[in-house]
């Protein structure tokens, strides 16, 4: 049904691809195995979203969102991803909202292809990123809504992240999730988010998105002093992937368009501790 129904393995490849590590080997197997099931969730959402025709995608999400109603009426979900979500549901208690805020993205991405404002974007955040914070402080029985609050931040950080990265990649599919007023205020036309070297203007853009998610991620910073042992690991992993990815597009001038720019492993490696401690950016 889904080309994104992927093999555990496919899985664990694809989060190598990710700006933050999903989960980490420092952690324990038990932890790593939810957050794999949890990542494969979103990620085939997300996918469903994209895939096919575009008159095929609302059907798809149709198919995720009647296994998420059997998942939590006790039956046996139908897709692999989803199945694959139940003992996971059931040793964290992990309740329906977030998983069904995931499908509620991919259907607002059929209808909703430009963003006017940050504001509006930050909007679309709430239901593409923040839901995965919310997942992953369930399964390190850390939930709070202090914490949940923290986690939005920093989720919605390395999702504008994301988007600055992609821009060329989104424009294909038909979106821009730069906002509007900005291209205009920098003077940039959708016709320069696909140009190699990136245009000077989209790159003012970018920039400014890429300091309003930094200021995201550093006001999210005490989510990981706030808890401790594998919660606290594995979070700082996450704010220290989103600060090695915007200095990464820092120091490429923003020319993301013809290649990938991605955070170097050992600037990663070098803000995880600094993360964990409670310390700034690493220098």
């Amino acid at each position: 049904m889904l080309s994104s129904v992927a093999t555990r393995q496919d899985v664990v490849r694809k989060s190598r691809h990710e700006n933050f590590p999903v989960a980490s080997r420092l952690l324990p197997r038990r932890y790593r195995h939810h957050l794999l099931n949890v990542y494969r969730f979103a990620r085939s959402v997300d996918d469903a979203g994209d895939e096919g025709e575009p008159g095929g995608r609302l059907p798809l999400l149709d198919a995720v969102e009647d296994d998420l109603d059997r998942l939590y009426a006790g039956s046996l979900p139908r897709l692999p991803f989803v199945r694959a979500l139940t003992g996971t549901v059931r040793t964290c208690s992990i309740p329906a909202e977030p998983l069904r805020k995931l499908v509620a993205a991919g259907r607002r991405d059929q209808s909703v292809v430009r963003y006017a404002t940050f504001a509006e974007l930050l909007g679309y955040c709430e239901l593409s990123a923040n839901p995965v914070g919310h997942l992953v402080l369930h399964i390190f029985d850390s939930a709070t809504p202090e914490r949940f609050a923290l986690s939005d931040r920093v989720c919605s950080a390395l999702q504008i992240i994301e988007h600055c990265q992609d821009i060329a990649e989104d424009l294909v599919r038909g979106r821009v999730y730069l906002p509007a007023d900005d291209l205009r205020r920098f003077g940039a036309i959708e016709e320069d988010l696909t140009r190699s070297p990136t245009a000077a203007p989209v790159r003012g853009v970018l920039a400014l998105q890429a300091g309003r998610a930094r200021t995201l991620l550093e006001s999210g910073v005490p989510l990981a002093a706030s808890l401790t042992g594998f919660a606290r690991l594995a979070v700082a992993g996450y704010v220290a992937g989103g600060r090695a990815a915007v200095t990464a597009l820092e120091r490429a001038g923003y020319d993301v368009v013809g290649h990938a720019v991605r955070p170097a492993a050992r600037r990663l490696l070098a803000e995880w501790p600094a993360v964990f401690r409670g310390r700034k950016a690493a220098r």
